[in-house]
């Protein structure tokens, strides 16, 4: 696992699926949106990187739609088939 600082949390990278990836470009679209979740899966998508949050079900945050469970159900029905995909899990 390669650890990694995004706006001062720190990261692993747990999937790096076709190389996706790219840390200055992940650096660029991050926010403080982001620190409420456990985990970050990027995409491509048309050629521009899309963010989306996950949390672990003991988040106070978790709900259906962001639970790392629906996670290979969200890269199925929400993503490009066969997209380029990453996942960074934030360490606590």
């Amino acid at each position: 696992m390669q650890k990694i600082i995004i706006n001062e949390i720190s990261y692993e990278l747990i999937e790096n699926y076709r190389d996706c990836f790219e840390l200055e470009l992940v650096t660029s679209k991050m926010t403080d949106y982001f620190d409420r979740y456990d985990y970050i899966l990027g995409d491509f998508a048309y050629g521009k990187l899309r963010l989306k949050g996950f949390c672990e079900r003991t988040n106070p945050n978790c709900n259906t739609i962001n639970c790392i469970e629906n996670k290979e159900q969200y890269i199925k029905t929400e993503c490009a088939y066969n997209c380029r995909y990453f996942l960074l899990k934030k360490i606590k």
